[in-house]
């Protein structure tokens, strides 16, 4: 399985301040989707190596139901990108809206935390192809920026 999604309502215990659902709450559920997809993907313990930018578009609000999407979109030698979106709405109207998407790198681990090599991953259809070249794009530049220091 290279995609999972994971659906629950926005619960009180989740909102800061301002009666939204914390930012950082989001966060841990875009973290648990990857982990699950990536875990799925390897079969064994993945620890999480990088998450990328996070853009909120919207607030969720109590009640909403929340859908994180994980999608697996490149893998490399040991590492595993996955992409993370997350959409919400109201149960009322079914009307689901984007929250944020971002790409969340995983590695697999033996127990002494040694990165461990994962099965390479080859996208079919036309929406995973063009996920894993954007995802392939976006790790090249950041490779050669990175060169240059």
């Amino acid at each position: 399985m290279s995609s999972i999604t994971l659906r629950f309502l926005a619960e009180p215990s989740t909102i800061n301040f301002g009666g939204k659902v914390h930012g950082g709450t989001v966060m841990k559920w875009i973290d648990e989707a990857g982990y699950a997809c990536a875990t799925r993907w390897a079969k064994r313990y993945c620890v999480t190596v990088s998450v990328g930018s996070i853009r909120f578009q919207r607030p969720i609000m109590i009640g909403d139901l929340v859908e994180v999407q994980a999608r697996l979109a490149y893998t490399g030698s040991t590492s595993m990108n996955i992409s993370v979106e997350v959409r919400a709405g109201d149960m009322k109207t079914g009307q689901m809206e984007a929250i944020t998407e971002c790409v969340v790198v995983f590695v697999a681990v033996d127990p002494n935390g040694k990165a461990l090599p994962v099965e390479s991953w080859l996208p079919e259809t036309p929406g995973d192809i063009a996920l894993a070249q954007n995802v392939k794009a976006h790790l090249d530049l950041a490779r050669a920026a990175q060169s240059h220091h």
